[in-house]
């Protein structure tokens, strides 16, 4: 029985000393039949050389060479417009494929029903000088942020939580065909694909980690967003799509947590403007408690919380 093409699109931005370690992870898959792709978005250190050295030894990997930076959506989407396997991978260059990890996921789906479109699983982090410290799985059972991971509709979950390793999914491409791809007005993509894809198919869960994925120690204590971020507003658009979306009370109140939540990063890290929108999301379906009119009071006024929050997280999540 043939084996289905799997298209390992993978996503440079200046990541000249960690290419080379990624790549050969998906070359030397124990899963074969692949079609690689590396797309660079205009990386201003010497990754494109490090690129051409590796297609001199591997000459079947297609490479797009974009002149300016589209971000990583948009670049992910000139790759997916060349992909022609039944199953898409994207994979950010730093990141690494353990040797089995694409066999093993292909193999799960060969076991699923048609309402399945994604399959993910457990990864491993590491840092910079690629030295392994912690599983994605344990990191988030210790610190009491999921208790299982979950297999099928995971849509209301999956607004309320956050439990998935973006580099670990294994995606059929009829999902990304629905989509038609990442949202190109986003900053960032994952949160957006995950609720999107989630409302019409199944995820199922591998709890192997397969994936080496590449995090700064102290960047799990940091929090997710700084001042001036453009992902919280990148939130605030997915939040929206998620009230159009969402058929039940249940999954209502799973984005009223959501809101909740992300009024609170908006203050703590003083991103004003997208605490407000929160603010007026939760307003709108009339779910303002007074500890988020205090939260909307301090952020009126300014009051410089970013600190607060830094040890906050350092103490919490440490």
């Amino acid at each position: 029985m043939s084996q289905p093409l799997v298209t390992v699109i993978c996503l440079c931005y200046n990541h000249e000393n960690f290419i080379k370690e990624c790549i050969n992870s998906v070359v030397n898959q124990t899963y074969k039949n692949l079609q690689i792709i590396i797309v660079d978005d205009a990386s201003t250190d010497g990754s494109k050389e490090v690129i051409k050295k590796l297609i001199e030894q591997f000459p079947d990997i297609e490479f797009l060479n974009l002149e300016n930076n589209l971000g990583n959506c948009a670049a992910f989407n000139q790759g997916l417009n060349l992909a022609k396997g039944d199953y898409i991978v994207d994979l950010a260059t730093d990141d690494v494929f353990l040797p089995s990890r694409i066999e093993k996921q292909v193999e799960l789906f060969s076991t699923l029903n048609n309402d399945f479109g994604v399959v993910y699983s457990d990864a491993i982090f590491i840092d910079n000088e690629s030295r392994q410290y912690n599983k994605h799985s344990k990191y988030l059972r210790k610190h009491g942020l999921i208790d299982d991971f979950p297999t099928g509709d995971i849509y209301q979950k999956v607004i309320s939580k956050y439990f998935i390793s973006p580099p670990s999914l294994l995606v059929k491409r009829e999902v990304f065909e629905e989509l038609e791809g990442y949202d190109e007005q986003l900053a960032y993509e994952d949160f957006d694909f995950w609720i999107r894809s989630a409302r019409n198919w199944k995820y199922a869960y591998l709890p192997e980690p397969l994936t080496l994925v590449r995090k700064v120690r102290d960047s799990l204590s940091s929090g997710w967003y700084k001042k001036g971020d453009k992902q919280l507003f990148s939130t605030y658009l997915v939040c929206q799509k998620i009230s159009q979306l969402n058929r039940t009370k249940e999954e209502d109140e799973a984005l009223i947590n959501r809101l909740k939540y992300e009024l609170r990063q908006s203050v703590f890290s003083e991103n004003n403007k997208e605490g407000a929108l929160f603010y007026k999301m939760l307003k709108d379906y009339s779910r303002n408690s007074s500890i988020d009119n205090l939260l909307m009071l301090l952020s009126r006024l300014r009051v410089p919380l970013a600190p607060v929050r830094r040890l906050y997280n350092r103490l919490r999540f440490s």
